[in-house]
């Protein structure tokens, strides 16, 4: 019997459905005695520091949790169940952590983009019964703003390398606490879940990394909606139109579709809802029931996109945006994408220059921690003469338009593509990130199923005004088409869909040239 500490927020279902995977039973702890009571616990989460230590002392888990870790009894704390070991963090100035190891909890002060999303290694510093199996140089999935930093280096089990050396994984005792995502980090994760579940003996696997490196993602996509008989299917868009010969492209079942891509090695899975649901109540949405099914399979990253917004469903229930992306999560995603109200948000800080805390953006990121919400940008090229044309940031473009011009700007779509917005790509990624954004995913309406290649010169326009990482995506044809974003952008990530639901580029093809 595994004890789990679910303070509420992030996605805790699949480390569920990763623990039961591996063919043990999982009590979710309703009150203090079930703490101090427990053989094993597990503190998994993602989310911010203040309001993960105020959800604790409200729950009245703090001293409970507190004499279960004194008492050296098995622990693993995963993300910010390792963070709240600590005294402080830089996230929640004055709100004390849990104070079993002397430190502090930082912010990433670097010159690469923050959060730290993807997979990395480990530079593995001491003997653990985790490590058991393992060779030394597998990777994990972090996606974090945050990092420890212990007073006392015995306590250092592994440093991870991202723009500094940081600490990714700590050990005390029983205790063991990591950055990453095991339950995120395909079946290495899971390997060395099991082998905390087991209480192997501890070991140093034979290759240790003195110095680690972020891979580029690869991601698979999957645009979901329903077809004309209200079957949800996988389709794809030829410059966002679905349709063919009158019907949906059917390219699958999104399941099992998800599932095929992890089995080919996909680093994360993204499902973006190109059908509104909202004659649904919420927690009968279609795409739910996705997750959840998925989640119990699929151990990578998830995100899912589309509908992210306050409503009223058919019943007369309202139900606020964040309360919409806590469904999700609860359910299996691990991020949330925000598309066409993200541009309407924009808009109305553009319009005022003062952020409200009350927009999608805003309140999630709160929540949950930025590197939770993705904003998917969906521009088209509009052609200029000069750069005196417009009053939106433009490019001197090496693909002139159709009459010759040498400049454009990326004017920002919703609904689809359907609807253009007096709103430019580069200011959207900008005020997205102002207000709390964690990630970029930029499509291209000009290159969407075109099998061009993708637009470098938006992608480095977007990636030179922000921050936060950016996934390329729209116009994938070639493994070369991935080899060339990310040599000649910053791109941390790269997204395709119809090539891969095709099998006309195997995803293991496009990673051998990464990894």
């Amino acid at each position: 019997m595994i004890t789990f500490l679910d303070y509420g927020a992030g996605n805790v279902r699949s480390v569920i459905n990763a623990i039961e995977r591996l063919g043990e039973t999982v009590k979710v702890v309703g009150g203090g005695e079930e703490i101090l009571a427990a053989e094993k616990l597990v503190f998994p989460g993602v989310g911010a520091f203040g309001n993960m230590m105020q959800i604790l002392n409200d729950k009245g888990f703090v001293e409970p949790l507190r004499q279960y870790l004194l008492s050296d009894r098995p622990f693993l704390g995963i993300c910010i169940g390792l963070q709240a070991l600590f005294e402080r963090s830089e996230e929640a100035p004055g709100i004390a952590g849990l104070g079993i190891i002397p430190g502090s909890v930082k912010r990433f002060d670097i010159d690469l983009s923050v959060p730290h999303i993807g997979w990395n290694g480990l530079a593995i510093r001491q003997p653990s019964r985790v490590f058991n199996g393992l060779m030394g140089d597998e990777k994990f999935y972090f996606v974090h703003s945050y990092h420890v930093a212990p007073e006392d280096e015995s306590v250092v089990l592994a440093t991870t390398d991202y723009g500094i050396s940081f600490v990714s994984a700590v050990q005390k005792g029983n205790i063991v606490a990591t950055q990453f995502h095991p339950e995120k980090s395909g079946e290495i994760g899971l390997a060395l879940l099991r082998n905390f579940l087991e209480s192997a003996d501890s070991v140093l696997p034979p290759r240790i990394s003195t110095q680690t490196r972020l891979a580029k993602r690869i991601i698979a996509c999957l645009d979901v909606r329903s077809d004309d008989r209200g079957d949800l299917v996988v389709t794809k868009g030829d410059q966002y139109d679905v349709r063919e010969k009158g019907d949906v492209r059917n390219l699958g079942k999104p399941v099992e579709l998800a599932g095929r891509y992890y089995e080919e090695g996909a680093d994360e899975i993204t499902f973006l809802n190109i059908t509104g649901f909202r004659d649904f109540p919420l927690e009968d949405m279609p795409m739910i029931q996705v997750l959840k099914q998925t989640s119990l399979n699929v151990f990578v990253p998830l995100t899912i996109g589309g509908g992210i917004r306050d409503y009223t469903d058919k019943d007369g229930r309202s139900y606020s945006s964040l309360e919409v992306a806590a469904e999700y999560f609860r359910s299996g995603a691990d991020k949330v994408s925000i598309g066409s109200d993200a541009v309407l948000i924009a808009e109305a800080y553009v319009r005022t220059g003062e952020k409200t805390g009350k927009s999608a953006i805003e309140t999630i990121s709160r929540v949950y921690g930025n590197q939770a919400v993705v904003i998917s940008i969906d521009p088209r090229r509009v052609y200029a003469a000069s750069p005196d044309d417009v009053k939106h940031p433009v490019i001197r473009t090496a693909a002139p338009g159709p009459n010759g011009e040498e400049y454009c700007w990326y004017q920002c779509t919703i609904k689809g593509g359907r609807e253009g917005r007096d709103m430019d790509a580069v200011t959207l990624a900008q005020v997205c990130e102002t207000l709390g954004a964690g990630e970029i995913l930029l499509n291209c309406i000009d290159r969407d199923g075109t099998n061009l290649g993708f637009d470098l010169e938006l992608i480095n326009a977007v990636k030179s005004a922000v921050s936060i990482p950016v996934i390329a995506s729209s116009g994938a044809g070639s493994v070369e088409h991935f080899h060339e974003v990310f040599k000649e952008t910053g791109a941390e990530s790269a997204l395709a869909a119809g090539i891969f639901h095709r099998r006309e580029v195997p995803i293991s093809d496009v990673k051998s040239y990464h990894r």
